[in-house]
Protein backbone atom coordinates (compact mmCIF):
# COMPACT_ATOMS: atom_id res chain seq x y z
CA UNK A 1 0.00 0.00 0.00
CA UNK A 2 1.57 2.93 -0.86
CA UNK A 3 0.78 6.67 0.59
CA UNK A 4 0.60 9.80 -0.60
CA UNK A 5 2.79 12.38 0.68
CA UNK A 6 2.09 15.37 2.22
CA UNK A 7 2.78 18.53 0.04
CA UNK A 8 4.22 20.73 2.51
CA UNK A 9 2.03 23.82 3.83
CA UNK A 10 3.33 26.99 1.89
CA UNK A 11 2.81 30.61 4.73
CA UNK A 12 0.94 33.02 3.60
CA UNK A 13 2.33 35.67 1.29
CA UNK A 14 2.53 38.89 3.85
CA UNK A 15 0.81 41.99 3.01
CA UNK A 16 2.50 44.60 1.10
CA UNK A 17 3.23 47.91 3.73
CA UNK A 18 2.08 51.27 2.65
CA UNK A 19 5.70 52.10 2.19
CA UNK A 20 5.87 49.48 -0.44
CA UNK A 21 2.94 50.09 -2.09
CA UNK A 22 3.28 53.98 -2.69
CA UNK A 23 7.19 52.78 -4.33
CA UNK A 24 5.53 50.84 -5.85
CA UNK A 25 2.82 53.53 -7.25
CA UNK A 26 6.35 55.44 -7.47
CA UNK A 27 7.71 53.35 -9.73
CA UNK A 28 5.17 52.85 -12.41
CA UNK A 29 4.50 56.58 -12.46
CA UNK A 30 8.46 57.14 -13.59
CA UNK A 31 8.25 54.07 -15.87
CA UNK A 32 5.00 55.54 -17.36
CA UNK A 33 6.31 59.29 -18.05
CA UNK A 34 9.57 57.38 -19.71
CA UNK A 35 7.29 55.56 -22.47
CA UNK A 36 6.89 57.30 -25.80
CA UNK A 37 4.08 59.42 -26.48
CA UNK A 38 1.59 57.53 -28.11
CA UNK A 39 1.99 54.57 -25.53
CA UNK A 40 2.43 56.87 -22.24
CA UNK A 41 -1.64 57.92 -23.58
CA UNK A 42 -2.84 54.61 -23.35
CA UNK A 43 -1.16 53.87 -20.26
CA UNK A 44 -2.49 57.03 -18.59
CA UNK A 45 -6.07 56.60 -20.14
CA UNK A 46 -6.03 52.53 -18.53
CA UNK A 47 -5.17 54.94 -14.87
CA UNK A 48 -7.87 56.99 -15.49
CA UNK A 49 -9.97 54.36 -15.98
CA UNK A 50 -9.02 52.22 -12.94
CA UNK A 51 -9.08 55.08 -10.73
CA UNK A 52 -12.64 56.04 -11.95
CA UNK A 53 -13.62 52.28 -10.98
CA UNK A 54 -11.69 52.19 -7.73
CA UNK A 55 -13.44 55.78 -6.34
CA UNK A 56 -16.69 54.21 -7.61
CA UNK A 57 -16.37 51.08 -5.70
CA UNK A 58 -15.02 52.83 -2.69
CA UNK A 59 -17.28 56.05 -2.75
CA UNK A 60 -20.52 52.76 -3.05
CA UNK A 61 -18.12 50.86 0.36
CA UNK A 62 -18.23 54.10 2.51
CA UNK A 63 -21.94 55.01 1.87
CA UNK A 64 -22.95 52.06 2.76
CA UNK A 65 -21.11 51.49 6.11
CA UNK A 66 -21.53 55.05 7.69
CA UNK A 67 -25.22 55.26 6.43
CA UNK A 68 -25.86 51.88 8.60
CA UNK A 69 -25.65 51.73 12.33
CA UNK A 70 -24.69 48.57 12.42
CA UNK A 71 -21.55 48.75 10.02
CA UNK A 72 -20.35 52.31 11.08
CA UNK A 73 -18.06 51.24 13.81
CA UNK A 74 -16.69 48.92 11.01
CA UNK A 75 -15.87 51.99 8.50
CA UNK A 76 -14.02 54.21 11.67
CA UNK A 77 -11.55 51.51 12.19
CA UNK A 78 -11.08 50.52 8.25
CA UNK A 79 -10.51 54.19 7.81
CA UNK A 80 -7.76 54.42 10.85
CA UNK A 81 -5.92 51.72 8.62
CA UNK A 82 -2.88 53.49 7.07
CA UNK A 83 -3.41 52.16 3.48
CA UNK A 84 -7.32 52.68 3.54
CA UNK A 85 -6.57 56.12 4.65
CA UNK A 86 -4.22 56.68 1.84
CA UNK A 87 -6.70 55.38 -0.91
CA UNK A 88 -9.41 57.35 0.20
CA UNK A 89 -7.35 60.33 0.45
CA UNK A 90 -6.40 59.93 -3.09
CA UNK A 91 -10.04 59.29 -4.34
CA UNK A 92 -11.06 62.31 -2.26
CA UNK A 93 -13.33 60.44 0.50
CA UNK A 94 -11.11 61.76 3.29
CA UNK A 95 -11.10 65.61 2.19
CA UNK A 96 -10.19 68.95 5.02
CA UNK A 97 -12.12 71.95 4.39
CA UNK A 98 -10.10 74.43 2.12
CA UNK A 99 -11.45 76.80 4.35
CA UNK A 100 -9.71 75.51 7.40
CA UNK A 101 -6.55 74.28 5.79
CA UNK A 102 -6.01 77.84 4.27
CA UNK A 103 -6.29 79.29 7.59
CA UNK A 104 -3.87 76.79 9.33
CA UNK A 105 -1.91 77.96 6.43
CA UNK A 106 -1.95 81.66 7.19
CA UNK A 107 -0.49 81.11 10.82
CA UNK A 108 3.15 80.38 9.62
CA UNK A 109 3.19 83.82 8.04
CA UNK A 110 1.09 85.80 10.14
CA UNK A 111 4.18 86.64 12.94
CA UNK A 112 5.90 88.45 9.91
CA UNK A 113 3.06 91.02 8.80
CA UNK A 114 1.96 91.44 12.05
CA UNK A 115 5.69 92.73 12.81
CA UNK A 116 4.77 95.45 9.89
CA UNK A 117 1.84 96.70 11.63
CA UNK A 118 -0.65 94.40 9.22
CA UNK A 119 -2.86 91.84 9.82
CA UNK A 120 -4.44 88.91 7.27
CA UNK A 121 -7.68 87.04 7.31
CA UNK A 122 -8.93 84.24 4.92
CA UNK A 123 -12.78 85.36 4.82
CA UNK A 124 -13.47 82.66 1.95
CA UNK A 125 -13.01 79.83 -0.40
CA UNK A 126 -14.91 79.80 -3.66
CA UNK A 127 -14.03 77.80 -6.74
CA UNK A 128 -10.22 77.09 -5.40
CA UNK A 129 -9.82 80.86 -4.94
CA UNK A 130 -8.87 81.86 -1.19
CA UNK A 131 -9.95 85.46 -0.78
CA UNK A 132 -8.28 87.05 1.87
CA UNK A 133 -8.70 90.70 3.80
CA UNK A 134 -5.88 92.60 4.92
CA UNK A 135 -6.26 94.99 7.93
CA UNK A 136 -3.53 97.71 10.00
CA UNK A 137 -0.90 99.26 7.58
CA UNK A 138 -1.34 96.47 4.78
CA UNK A 139 -5.12 97.49 3.80
CA UNK A 140 -4.83 100.19 1.07
CA UNK A 141 -1.47 100.31 1.09
CA UNK A 142 1.26 100.14 -1.97
CA UNK A 143 2.57 96.66 -0.60
CA UNK A 144 -1.28 95.33 -0.95
CA UNK A 145 -0.54 93.36 -3.76
CA UNK A 146 3.28 92.43 -3.41
CA UNK A 147 1.69 91.68 0.16
CA UNK A 148 -0.20 88.76 -1.01
CA UNK A 149 1.76 87.33 -3.93
CA UNK A 150 4.92 87.38 -1.86
CA UNK A 151 3.47 85.89 1.38
CA UNK A 152 0.01 84.53 1.87
CA UNK A 153 -0.43 83.64 -1.34
CA UNK A 154 2.72 81.46 -1.59
CA UNK A 155 1.47 80.15 2.21
CA UNK A 156 -1.66 78.95 1.26
CA UNK A 157 -1.44 77.50 -1.87
CA UNK A 158 2.17 75.53 -1.15
CA UNK A 159 -0.47 74.45 1.83
CA UNK A 160 -3.89 73.79 0.48
CA UNK A 161 -3.94 71.26 -3.03
CA UNK A 162 -7.55 72.45 -2.82
CA UNK A 163 -6.74 76.69 -3.40
CA UNK A 164 -4.93 77.27 -6.90
CA UNK A 165 -4.88 81.33 -5.92
CA UNK A 166 -5.35 83.61 -3.64
CA UNK A 167 -7.75 87.06 -4.25
CA UNK A 168 -7.97 90.06 -2.07
CA UNK A 169 -11.16 90.07 -1.10
CA UNK A 170 -13.13 93.57 -1.71
CA UNK A 171 -16.89 93.52 0.32
CA UNK A 172 -16.85 95.96 2.80
CA UNK A 173 -15.96 94.23 6.27
CA UNK A 174 -18.14 93.60 8.55
CA UNK A 175 -18.64 95.92 11.43
CA UNK A 176 -19.79 94.45 14.40
CA UNK A 177 -16.75 92.39 14.87
CA UNK A 178 -13.25 91.43 13.18
CA UNK A 179 -12.10 87.99 12.85
CA UNK A 180 -8.45 89.03 12.75
CA UNK A 181 -6.38 91.75 14.00
CA UNK A 182 -2.55 92.53 15.36
CA UNK A 183 -1.22 90.45 17.28
CA UNK A 184 0.34 93.56 19.48
CA UNK A 185 -3.68 95.13 19.80
CA UNK A 186 -5.20 92.17 21.27
CA UNK A 187 -5.47 93.36 24.42
CA UNK A 188 -6.62 96.47 23.81
CA UNK A 189 -9.12 95.57 20.95
CA UNK A 190 -10.95 92.59 22.89
CA UNK A 191 -14.34 94.52 23.62
CA UNK A 192 -15.16 95.24 20.15
CA UNK A 193 -13.52 92.24 18.19
CA UNK A 194 -15.40 89.54 20.20
CA UNK A 195 -12.04 88.07 21.52
CA UNK A 196 -12.44 86.37 25.10
CA UNK A 197 -9.55 85.76 27.92
CA UNK A 198 -9.34 82.01 27.77
CA UNK A 199 -7.00 81.90 30.89
CA UNK A 200 -2.69 82.15 30.64
CA UNK A 201 -0.68 79.70 28.35
CA UNK A 202 1.02 78.24 31.03
CA UNK A 203 -2.68 77.22 32.19
CA UNK A 204 -2.31 74.33 29.30
CA UNK A 205 0.35 72.19 29.26
CA UNK A 206 1.90 70.51 26.11
CA UNK A 207 0.09 67.13 25.12
CA UNK A 208 -2.84 68.24 27.17
CA UNK A 209 -6.48 69.86 26.99
CA UNK A 210 -8.35 72.23 28.75
CA UNK A 211 -11.92 73.40 28.66
CA UNK A 212 -13.36 77.16 28.81
CA UNK A 213 -16.78 78.44 28.96
CA UNK A 214 -16.93 81.89 27.18
CA UNK A 215 -18.85 84.77 26.37
CA UNK A 216 -18.03 87.48 24.70
CA UNK A 217 -19.57 91.49 24.81
CA UNK A 218 -22.19 90.77 22.26
CA UNK A 219 -23.70 87.42 24.85
CA UNK A 220 -22.33 85.19 22.94
CA UNK A 221 -20.74 81.80 24.45
CA UNK A 222 -19.67 78.80 24.02
CA UNK A 223 -17.68 76.23 25.31
CA UNK A 224 -14.55 75.27 23.81
CA UNK A 225 -10.83 72.69 24.27
CA UNK A 226 -8.38 74.50 23.75
CA UNK A 227 -5.62 71.40 22.66
CA UNK A 228 -1.68 72.01 23.05
CA UNK A 229 0.53 70.19 20.46
CA UNK A 230 3.94 70.85 20.43
CA UNK A 231 3.48 73.81 21.98
CA UNK A 232 1.11 75.05 19.64
CA UNK A 233 -2.47 75.79 20.86
CA UNK A 234 -5.75 74.73 19.08
CA UNK A 235 -9.04 76.03 20.20
CA UNK A 236 -12.63 74.16 18.84
CA UNK A 237 -16.14 73.84 20.19
CA UNK A 238 -16.34 70.91 22.80
CA UNK A 239 -18.48 68.72 20.81
CA UNK A 240 -17.85 65.98 19.10
CA UNK A 241 -18.75 65.50 15.04
CA UNK A 242 -20.01 62.15 15.85
CA UNK A 243 -23.00 62.79 18.14
CA UNK A 244 -22.55 66.07 19.49
CA UNK A 245 -20.90 64.51 22.88
CA UNK A 246 -18.51 66.49 24.95
CA UNK A 247 -14.48 66.11 24.55
CA UNK A 248 -13.56 66.92 27.67
CA UNK A 249 -11.88 63.50 28.33
CA UNK A 250 -10.27 63.10 25.24
CA UNK A 251 -7.02 60.98 25.24
CA UNK A 252 -4.68 63.17 23.38
CA UNK A 253 -1.34 61.88 21.63
CA UNK A 254 0.87 64.32 20.78
CA UNK A 255 3.58 62.32 18.97
CA UNK A 256 0.81 61.72 16.64
CA UNK A 257 -1.17 64.59 16.67
CA UNK A 258 -4.18 63.23 17.47
CA UNK A 259 -7.62 64.06 19.49
CA UNK A 260 -9.88 60.26 20.42
CA UNK A 261 -13.40 61.02 21.40
CA UNK A 262 -13.49 58.92 24.77
CA UNK A 263 -17.23 58.11 23.89
CA UNK A 264 -16.82 55.97 20.63
CA UNK A 265 -12.93 57.10 19.91
CA UNK A 266 -13.26 59.26 16.58
CA UNK A 267 -9.68 60.21 15.98
CA UNK A 268 -9.16 63.83 14.58
CA UNK A 269 -5.76 65.52 13.63
CA UNK A 270 -5.59 68.07 16.69
CA UNK A 271 -4.31 70.64 14.47
CA UNK A 272 -6.98 71.18 11.74
CA UNK A 273 -10.14 69.21 13.37
CA UNK A 274 -10.49 67.30 10.67
CA UNK A 275 -11.87 63.74 11.71
CA UNK A 276 -9.77 60.82 10.55
CA UNK A 277 -12.03 58.23 11.27
CA UNK A 278 -15.13 59.60 9.65
CA UNK A 279 -15.12 61.21 5.91
CA UNK A 280 -16.15 64.52 5.84
CA UNK A 281 -16.47 65.11 9.55
CA UNK A 282 -13.94 67.70 11.64
CA UNK A 283 -14.48 69.33 14.98
CA UNK A 284 -15.53 73.17 14.67
CA UNK A 285 -12.65 75.67 15.09
CA UNK A 286 -12.57 78.48 17.02
CA UNK A 287 -9.43 81.61 16.43
CA UNK A 288 -7.38 81.29 18.83
CA UNK A 289 -4.49 84.15 19.21
CA UNK A 290 -1.90 83.99 22.08
CA UNK A 291 -0.72 87.80 23.45
CA UNK A 292 2.08 87.90 25.62
CA UNK A 293 1.21 85.04 28.17
CA UNK A 294 -2.41 84.96 27.96
CA UNK A 295 -4.92 83.12 25.75
CA UNK A 296 -7.61 84.49 23.46
CA UNK A 297 -10.57 82.84 21.54
CA UNK A 298 -13.24 84.22 19.77
CA UNK A 299 -16.69 82.20 20.78
CA UNK A 300 -18.53 83.45 17.59
CA UNK A 301 -16.17 81.50 15.52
Amino acid sequence: MTTQQERPTQAPAASPTMEELAKAVDDAATAVAALPAESRTVAEGLREALDALNKAALTAIVRRLRDDNSTREALFELVDDPVVHLAMMVHGLLRPDPLTAARQALTAVEPMIAAHGGSAEVVRVDDRIAYIRLGGSCNGCSMTDQTLRTTVSEAIVSAVPAIDAVELDTAPAPTSSAAFIPLGEISVRTAESGWVDAGAVAEIPRGELVVRSLTDEHGESAEVIIVNIGGTLHSYLNVCAHQGLPLDEALIDETEGTLTCPWHALCYDATDGECMSLPGAALEQRPLRQDGNRVWVRPRG
